[in-house]
């Protein structure tokens, strides 16, 4: 009898000092916090959106615009890379993939240069003069079932004339025959016609700068983001081409 009670007693203390949920909330949150501190004392220069815990205990996810580092907190190391499961499957890729999917759940897609009107939702983030950019870009052309709504974000740094074409393009009368032309390469190492700009590339840039991209192209079909003019992706994610009439 007084063993039974013991171990009662041990019992009862023991679901007493265990933490709840709450507790666990708290702590979760707390070390979050904590790791915050150190990655902003660690590598000062970083920019980050945010942290967040992973499934390995001790390692953090940084969001950085649309990429994910890792930060281990008690090493002091930053990791570049991706974490695999025993499937096969990224949880980098498919944490990025979410994230980025719910970016564009009130984007203003009223500001965007619009093509088609197919039954597949595309939102693009493009530079004119990037070729991957036209890759994809040439993909799409040849299908009469998307809708595109394009936000131009030229990489001034390594295409100098992109940003003349992105507001040229915004700027014309009919912006996309304009877009064919430029994406086509009729502008290339030639001058641009004369036009007025309507300072619509800067309403682009708010846009993507929102959505944390720092980079092109990147694409939403049907919600579903993918980084990169991966066009056997594309298709997997259009589903059965409809050849352009």
């Amino acid at each position: 009898m007084k063993k039974s009670l013991i171990a009662l007693f041990i019992l009862l203390l023991a679901a007493t000092l265990m933490p709840g949920p709450a507790s666990a909330s708290k702590r979760g949150e707390e070390g979050v916090a904590a790791a915050a501190s150190a990655l902003k004392m660690t590598f000062p220069k970083l920019e980050f959106d945010s942290i967040h815990p992973t499934p390995i205990e001790g390692m953090f996810e940084v969001l950085s615009g649309d990429r994910i580092i890792y930060f281990v907190p008690r090493t002091q190391h930053l990791i570049y890379g991706e974490i695999w499961d025993a499937q096969g499957q990224s949880l980098t890729r498919a944490r990025q993939a979410q994230i980025m999917s719910d970016r564009i759940k009130d984007l203003p897609l009223d500001k965007a240069l619009k093509i088609g009107n197919g039954k597949n939702i595309v939102i693009e983030v493009t530079d004119p003069d990037c070729p991957f950019c036209r890759k994809g870009s040439e993909f799409l052309g040849q299908r009469d079932d998307v809708t595109r709504y394009i936000f131009f974000y030229p990489l001034t740094r390594i295409h100098p004339e992109a940003e003349g074409k992105a507001r040229y393009i915004l700027s014309s009368d009919n912006p996309g025959d304009a877009y064919e032309d430029v994406m086509h390469g009729r502008y290339d190492g030639r001058p641009l016609p004369d036009f007025e700009d309507n300072k619509q590339l800067e309403a682009h840039l708010e846009v993507v700068n929102k959505l944390g991209v720092r980079g092109t192209p990147k694409f939403w079909i049907n919600g579903t983001y993918l980084s990169g003019a991966d066009l056997q992706a594309m298709e997997q994610l259009l589903g059965a081409p409809g050849q352009k009439q």
